[in-house]
């Protein structure tokens, strides 16, 4: 699927917008997880490469536990490495529905037509819009986020 990346840019903010924007207590935990955070060097070179041919679309709400783990990695990465990461926040769930996941609005559509399933999704595009890798709620090929990102940057050059 490609996707029009001027849409989503108009549609998002970028992660540094989104966490100054949350509640208090919910900035709060972000910022800590920030600030005490080591990013992982050798991937931080490795994306610093390729920073400028991807963006990173992220679907996140502040009460949740892996978003409040993952969101401060990619901002610290975001800022190390230049890398453009846009964030769909809000996202919240639709308890009243036996088909639908998340309720919209107030979550976004894209929601929808990105397939999200759950928080956060993590997805990286090539700068045309085409999807090259995901993320869903923590790495699973790494230990952290940032190595995983590696592995779908090298993955997508191959």
């Amino acid at each position: 699927m490609i996707v029009d990346l001027s849409e989503i840019r108009d549609k998002t903010v970028s992660i540094d917008e989104y966490i100054s924007s949350m509640d208090q207590v919910f900035r709060d935990r972000f910022l800590a997880r920030k600030q005490t955070y080591a990013l992982k060097l050798c991937a931080v070179d490795e994306l610093r490469k390729s920073a400028r041919s991807l963006v990173v679309v992220v679907f996140s709400a502040s009460w949740c536990k892996d978003c409040a783990e993952q969101i401060p990695v990619l901002a610290l990465l975001a800022a190390t490495t230049g890398l453009e990461v846009r964030v769909f926040g809000g996202i919240k769930k639709d308890p009243l529905s036996h088909t639908n996941k998340w309720r919209v609005p107030p979550s976004p559509s894209e929601v929808n037509t990105l397939h999200v399933e759950k928080l956060p999704t993590i997805i990286v595009f090539d700068t045309c819009g085409m999807e090259v890798g995901r993320i869903e709620e923590r790495p699973i090929m790494t230990l952290t986020l940032e190595e995983e990102l590696c592995e779908i940057v090298k993955s997508h050059r191959r």
